[in-house]
């Protein structure tokens, strides 16, 4: 039986490569993007499988709405919420429309889609969930980069982080499988949608950065990350998380008391 998955901002970068690689490995696909024109021709150039194409823009609720139908009404095997946007920008300076577009389409959207994809999962017994954030979720104080700040996006990737590593817990004893695949500096249109010119910069094809989150699901990984080589450091940084967790107690810390 043909699986089927549903991929956001499939029509370029790394939404894509896994759109291409999907369907190539005999997936069928629900196709998720904001241009038409891009849709059609993903269309036509993935005519090896059945393409259904669905014109939605995630940064409204009214988008958000109709993806998440769909994700609740089709047996979706595997859900890849990749859609995002690029707005580096201090916060003062930050649009409040854009930093809302922001906040809808990596937190709000992935939310909504992941929540309305697990019923039918959780019912079939299987399913897979990706969520691409990015190596940013985990560098919250990093010094600034010269395109200036970034807090809100990097929040969004942190989001995304902590919300799989939770899902994990709370899916994975009920046969689904979650996972966070976080990306560096990839070779697509992302940077130079905002005026940034990344074409000095080495960079991961969109295509490698796929091969590692389908490995890595084979491989059991909760946090894909594919340019980093040494995994001891993705679980140094979860077993630090732990370790702060743990030891909270409800007595106040000696630093803060009165001297």
């Amino acid at each position: 039986m043909t699986k089927l998955a549903l991929v956001t901002g499939a029509t370029s970068g790394i939404g894509r490569a896994y759109a291409e690689r999907l369907a190539a490995d005999g997936f069928d696909l629900i196709a998720v993007g904001r241009q038409q024109d891009r849709l059609e021709q993903l269309v036509g150039e993935l005519d090896h499988t059945t393409v259904t194409p669905v014109a939605a823009d995630l940064s409204t609720d009214i988008g958000v709405q109709a993806v998440a139908e769909l994700c609740n009404s089709e047996p979706v095997d595997l859900l890849v919420n990749n859609a995002g946007v690029a707005h580096y920008m201090p916060i003062a300076e930050l649009p409040a429309d854009r930093a809302s577009e922001l906040v809808h389409v990596k937190v709000l959207a992935p939310t909504m889609l992941t929540r309305a994809a697990v019923p039918g999962m959780l019912d079939r017994r299987s399913g897979t969930i990706i969520n691409v954030a990015g190596m940013l979720g985990f560098a919250g104080p990093a010094p600034l980069p010269p395109m200036g700040g970034r807090a809100i996006y990097t929040a969004t990737l942190a989001h995304l982080i902590a919300f799989t590593q939770a899902l994990h817990e709370e899916l994975s004893p009920r046969g689904l499988t979650v996972q966070v695949c976080c990306p560096g500096v990839v070779a697509t249109e992302f940077h130079a949608r905002q005026g940034i010119d990344m074409s000095a910069v080495p960079r991961m094809s969109a295509q490698d950065v796929v091969i590692a989150s389908l490995r890595g699901l084979e491989l059991g990984e909760i946090i894909c990350a594919p340019g980093v080589e040494e995994s001891g450091l993705l679980d140094a940084v979860v077993n630090a998380d732990l370790a702060a967790f743990g030891g909270q107690s409800p007595q106040l810390a000696s630093r803060y008391r009165t001297a």
